[in-house]
């Protein structure tokens, strides 16, 4: 199995630690992975991406062209997005802050309250943490929801470990959901 990811945001909503922290559970389970992280102008409030890969075979390229999942976190993401997923892909889009529907008809769509559930757990910037466990729940085979335990502490930094607790509850929260692919 090979699930190839696209991560998309503003900057400042964890997108590339987001990225970063499916890497390390892929990785913790001897999965094959790649992560391309997007930085620069998005930095400062634009759309920032990255490209996570989590295959039981070898990568063969870290490139992305059009991915089996897209997690659009801001309208513009989905916007851009959008028209890269493959055909039957699955777009996972934040329904917190999207407030139009997919464009598309020809792939499957998860409409998200990442925010909402995010501000139910006490963790009001953790809409990052609940895509992690949106996606354990909805792609099967994909990563152990037990297994970003170990990708947060590998993650994040000393001073701001104290913080994994409540990421955890929030990764948690998310995968007890019940979501509805459409």
């Amino acid at each position: 199995m090979t699930t190839e990811i696209i991560f998309a945001g503003f900057g400042g909503q964890g997108v590339i630690l987001a990225g970063k922290i499916l890497t390390l559970a892929g990785m913790s389970e001897n999965k094959n992975v790649s992560h391309i992280p997007s930085y620069g102008a998005e930095m400062r409030g634009g759309t920032a991406n990255c490209s996570v890969i989590v295959s039981d075979e070898e990568v063969a390229s870290p490139v992305i062209e059009h991915p089996d999942v897209v997690v659009a976190l801001n309208k513009p993401s989905m916007t851009k997005f959008e028209p890269l997923l493959k055909e039957g892909g699955l777009l996972i889009y934040n329904s917190s802050l999207i407030d139009i529907e997919p464009s598309r008809k020809d792939i499957r769509t998860l409409a998200l309250p990442a925010n909402e559930i995010a501000a139910e757990t006490n963790n009001p910037r953790g809409a990052n943490m609940v895509v992690m466990g949106c996606l354990a729940k909805v792609i099967p085979g994909l990563v152990n929801v037990k297994s970003f335990e170990y990708a947060l502490d590998e993650a994040i930094s000393a001073r701001n470990k104290k913080f994994n607790p409540i990421n955890i509850a929030t990764i948690e929260a998310s995968y007890s959901k019940d979501y509805q692919v459409k």
